[in-house]
């Protein structure tokens, strides 16, 4: 049996007998605010630049083009976060198997990362109000992989031994429920005695 023709998200075509179990992306705006904290930068802006402002209107060294000077400086990092969460979104593909998890990301130099469920230790989830969340991939202990280059797909502040991880999913319970039944599926066919050939 021929393999299927290559999806989006995956480096070749699904081998013969693997079956896709799920395909999906991360939320741009869960990303902009749990990767970027945009809320926090842009309330952090939004007090330094009424300072600017109220303290120039009192010493009349405010005039209006300054004014909107301080206005547009304090919109740039925040529009540049929005921008780069939204091509993560748009750029990232994760898909689970029947038998491993395929994380495609990258902005200028896409990348493809390879986890069979043999590889996979165990799971974590953290799901946000709306659903939106986090699910990540503990490794054997003989299998690394570089913090820097998976980020931001990759569990926060986990240095030492990086975890993989599917970023700002949505609807992510049931994401990790079909990734638990992937699992189990896998360490069951694994646990299963082979029959003794006659």
């Amino acid at each position: 049996m021929a393999a299927l023709k290559p999806s989006r998200g995956l480096p070749s075509g699904l081998p013969a007998g693997e079956r896709m179990l799920w395909q999906g992306a991360p939320a741009w705006q869960a990303v902009a605010r749990k990767v970027f904290h945009v809320r926090a930068v842009a309330a952090y802006l939004g007090v330094v630049l009424a300072w600017n402002i109220g303290t120039g209107a009192l010493d009349h060294s405010l005039t209006g083009p300054l004014a909107l000077r301080y206005v547009a400086v304090s919109l740039v990092p925040v529009l540049l976060a929005l921008g780069y969460a939204w091509l993560i979104g748009r750029a990232t593909v994760y898909t689970i198997t029947d038998r491993r998890v395929v994380m495609k990301i990258g902005l200028i130099l896409p990348m493809s990362f390879n986890l069979p469920y043999a590889r996979i230790d165990s799971a974590a989830i953290s799901v946000q109000p709306g659903g939106t969340g986090d699910i990540s991939l503990l490794l054997n202990d003989g299998d690394k992989l570089a913090y820097l280059v998976l980020w931001p797909h990759i569990r926060p502040w986990r240095m030492a031994r990086a975890e993989p991880s599917l970023r700002c999913v949505p609807d992510a319970a049931r994401v990790g429920a079909i990734l638990a039944q992937g699992l189990a599926a896998s360490a069951k066919s694994v646990a299963e005695p082979v029959p003794a050939a006659a």
